[in-house]
């Protein structure tokens, strides 16, 4: 079983600290880097730092905001990227949600997954070295009736960049199947993966004369050792919290929407209600203990390895670790762990 990290810079700004820790990941095995971009830290400057400190490790962008650059300027930082990294960057792509894309962006949240579409079809031309000329719903380019013209990138053309889709709707799920080469999994159930997210991905697998096969499948969660699981728990869910309730609007959180379709629908909602209320201690109390222990990887050597085998049964084929510990050696020492019980599966 393949293993991902993200990097993990919430609240760590000690980039030597966090370049030792990806170094050491890579020496371990780890295949994936995933860097996030919400409203701090953008997603892709960090992969240009990263690409000096390794080798091997592939470096994706888990999520770059779709509205949050042009098409043509997603090319360009994809494509420099990629030329800097010697061909480890993977372009992670996601539509984010009305509060972020409204709120700080200042863009109307019309047509998300038709703009994705659009994105990845401009980064596709632009890439391979053709002029740019593109006649979609959202992007006309060059401009009509303006002083553009077609342009081809003074980049050299460069080999396919990896696109993967993190993706949480139903639409959004089928598109990723269509015209992804892999998946960000978030809000990720093993024991629901068909119905909530899989048969959605598959569905446009199908459309497009794909198979399942020719996708990725990224999902995981925290990972902590411990022999009281009971005791484990209060740690992680006011993050779950943070995700059901402040994760989108009230009209808008795929998040909440997805554990929703996986059965839990009255406890999200309640967790929503309650963190728009501003009562986040009641939020975090009303997670569900079974919520935690599905969504992560926790406990004894064998309680962790037994939701390795679900998240692979269910067709997870890429493991991600987010491993726990107050220091950077026990964060090391615990994803060491975590890829010694993977190594077989």
């Amino acid at each position: 079983m393949r293993v991902a990290i993200g990097l993990g810079m919430t609240g760590n700004e000690n980039w030597d600290e966090v370049s030792t820790y990806v170094q050491e990941a890579e020496k371990l095995g780890v295949e994936y880097l995933w860097t996030a971009e919400a409203w701090g830290h953008d997603a892709v400057t960090p992969l240009g730092y990263m690409a000096a400190k390794t080798s091997k490790i592939k470096l994706g962008a888990g999520i770059m905001q779709a509205v949050g650059r042009t098409p043509a300027n997603t090319a360009m930082t994809a494509m420099t990227l990629q030329s800097l990294s010697g061909g480890r960057f993977i372009m992670g792509l996601g539509a984010s949600g009305p509060q972020v894309v409204e709120g700080w962006h200042g863009v109307p949240y019309k047509k998300p997954i038709q703009r994705i579409r659009e994105v990845i079809e401009i980064v596709r031309i632009i890439s391979r070295g053709d002029k740019l000329a593109y006649d979609g719903q959202i992007f006309h380019l060059p401009l009509p009736g303006g002083e553009g013209k077609s342009i081809r990138s003074g980049a050299p053309p460069c080999p396919p960049i990896p696109v993967y889709l993190a993706t949480l709707s139903p639409v959004s799920l089928a598109l990723t199947g269509e015209v992804a080469d892999g998946w960000i999994g978030t809000s990720f159930i093993p024991e629901h993966a068909e119905d909530v997210f899989f048969q959605h991905i598959r569905k446009g697998a199908q459309k497009a004369g794909r198979s399942m096969s020719e996708l990725d499948l990224q999902a995981g969660g925290v990972v902590s050792f411990g022999d009281d699981l009971e005791k484990m728990l209060p740690r992680r869910k006011p993050g779950l919290a943070f995700t059901l309730g402040a994760m989108g609007s009230k009209e808008h959180n795929f998040y909440n929407a997805a554990f929703q379709r996986a059965g839990y629908e009255e406890e999200a909602r309640a967790i929503q209600r309650k963190w728009i209320e501003g009562d986040r201690q009641t939020a975090a109390s009303m997670v569900p203990d079974e919520m935690v222990i599905k969504t992560n990887l926790l406990g004894t050597d064998a309680m962790v390895r037994e939701r390795m085998q679900a998240y692979k049964a269910a067709g997870v084929t890429t493991l991600r670790f987010d491993p726990d510990g107050r220091s950077l050696q026990e964060r090391l020492d615990t994803l060491g762990r975590a890829i010694n019980l993977a190594k077989d599966l």
